[in-house]
């Protein structure tokens, strides 16, 4: 289990601004003009009290509204592209747009944005090697109804409020469709994306990814699920159908009207937070949800898309979690768990199992407390299903040669420890690209955290593999940007044997991942998935270049 942002602060003893000297010591070769244009502000503004009564999660009536399933999107016609010449390729139009639905039985329905009017959006199949065309169409209002802070990169006064670009997370896909944060668009406006889908069976995600305001689009409801199938993966036999499940969980803050809240600091010049953590968990859009199952197997695809907490999730009943994949797809065999962590933007793929539980509620809990309760009756089916003991062979990088660039995570913090903003290298979303990996190289990245947060580091386009976490001496970095390792190298559990998009580099950690750089050339980014940290600069821009 990773740190807290408090343990690891307390721990690096009483150096006043460790995490301002780490992160404005400009990284080697980082420009004296990028330094000479950050703001001089050395004050972070403090989390402001809401100024709408909230619900209390705990005093509503749990498990009374059945678990909402996303409809699965179908293609509007067929169309043709330039990049494959004499094809019609099967195209989907999803239409972003404002609209209301209960979180609860008791609660008043809640303003949201979604695609196709729901929130997740309709889950989008595809097969692999069968491309398809999407039209991501902006239908939203022209105002916002969260706070924008427009001291932030991306989000000036001079923009439009309301900009929408979607990203399919985890998707190998050419750069004029991996969803480029400034390639935003307004309301009226569309954008038509092309997907390869040249890549193995996974659970993949959209989701809105406009400059300085990602974190309040998702938390508006701008998310949804995007299944790659093959047919390796189908011949094992694995729960399918009415018995697979998308679930996709988050966390809000609600008002008593049924508004969304989104916390603020206390200047309403700069609202910006460095985390938005809510008291009420959205199972598929519902709070404590509840669905009727069998005594069988069923498939969980579960998916963390809160902004920016972490989910420890547990079954009752003494029932264990065979995790079968994580982000980019099947792991090499079955792992067992009492216990599964996601942080954000991190899927497990898991099959449980009701079988002699009919009559019986099972609840899925998070930290201890339930969240969805699975009502087990029996309608006399055969389970049909299987889970074989080996799944998909992931062979390993061969690291020998690679190159490794070592990146440091960080933040500008004032001399409370409060952030002002967030950093990788020391360097901002403006800044020259410094990152260029040729095509088809295998390189090493290695994530310095000298923050107080664990940050679920997310390259955009490929996929990779967790080489080993391993503890160095904060000071040594701060004094001399000397690497000194405290300790030995800790392997990754089994559960991240597989192929992954995003992970988690805890602090006072160096989390070294395999990447081999699989794709056409152009731009694509590399980021935290902690959406506010994202938002605020920690996010950085990579060329892929020919091979």
């Amino acid at each position: 289990m990773s740190r807290s942002r408090r343990d690891f602060l307390r721990a690096a003893g009483s150096l006043l601004g460790v995490g301002l000297l780490a992160d404005v010591l400009p990284a080697p070769g980082m420009a004296a003009d990028a330094m000479a244009g950050m703001p001089m502000r050395t004050t972070a503004a403090r989390l402001a009290a809401p100024n709408v009564p909230l619900v209390n999660p705990a005093a509503l009536a749990p498990f009374v509204d059945t678990l909402p399933l996303p409809a699965r999107a179908r293609p509007v016609g067929r169309r043709g592209h330039p990049a494959w010449p004499g094809r019609l390729l099967p195209c989907y139009r999803m239409e972003m747009r404002a609209f209301a639905a209960r979180l609860h039985r008791d609660l008043a329905p809640t303003p949201q944005w979604g695609y196709a009017g729901s929130s997740p959006g309709p889950t989008i199949e595809v097969e692999r090697d069968e491309a398809v065309l999407v039209e991501w169409a902006n239908a939203l209002p022209s105002r916002h109804f969260l706070p924008i802070d427009h001291t932030i990169h991306g989000a000036e006064r001079d923009r439009p409020e309301v900009r929408a670009v979607t990203h399919v997370h985890g998707a190998r896909v050419p750069a004029d469709s991996d969803g480029w944060p400034e390639d935003w668009y307004v309301p009226g406006r569309s954008a038509l994306s092309r997907y390869p889908n040249a890549q193995d069976a996974a659970t993949l995600w959209y989701h809105d990814h406009a400059m300085g305001i990602t974190r309040l689009n998702i938390y508006a409801g701008l998310y949804g699920a995007w299944l790659v199938r093959d047919a390796q993966e189908r011949a094992l036999g694995l729960p399918s159908g009415e018995y697979e499940l998308p679930l996709f969980l988050c966390d809000r803050l609600i008002g008593r009207d049924g508004r969304l809240y989104y916390p603020v600091s206390d200047d309403p010049a700069a609202p910006w937070v460095m985390q938005c953590q809510g008291n009420a968990v959205l199972c598929n859009g519902k709070l404590f949800p509840y669905l009727d199952v069998e005594p069988r197997r069923y498939r969980l695809r579960l998916l963390n898309a809160a902004n920016s907490s972490f989910f420890e999730l547990a079954l009752t009943h003494g029932l264990a979690f065979r995790q079968i994949g994580s982000d980019q797809g099947l792991l090499p065999a079955p792992v067992e768990r009492s216990r599964i962590t996601l942080y954000p933007a991190e899927r497990a793929d898991a099959v449980v199992d009701f079988a002699g539980l009919a009559g019986q509620r099972v609840q899925l809990q998070l930290h201890g407390g339930g969240i969805l309760e699975f009502r087990v009756r029996d309608r006399g089916r055969r389970d049909d299903s299987v889970l074989p003991a080996q799944l998909r062979p992931v062979p390993r990088l061969d690291v020998a040669a690679a190159r490794d660039r070592m990146l440091s995570l960080g933040e500008v913090d004032d001399a409370g420890g409060n952030a002002l903003r967030m950093l990788l290298d020391g360097k901002r979303w403006s800044d020259p690209v410094s990152e260029r990996p040729r095509a088809g190289a295998v390189e090493t990245w290695s994530f310095v955290n000298l923050s107080g947060d664990a940050h679920p580091v997310h390259l955009h386009l490929v996929r990779f593999q967790v080489l080993e976490r391993r503890p160095f001496d904060l000071f040594a970095w701060n004094a001399r940007r000397e690497l000194k390792y405290t300790g030995p190298a800790q392997l990754p559990p089994p559960h991240e044997a597989g192929w992954k998009d995003t992970v988690r580099a805890d602090p006072g950690m160096v989390t070294r991942i395999a990447v081999r750089f699989e794709g056409e050339p152009g731009r694509y980014v590399w980021h935290c998935h902690l959406l506010e940290h994202e938002d605020n600069e920690m996010m950085r821009p990579y060329e892929l270049l020919p091979a």
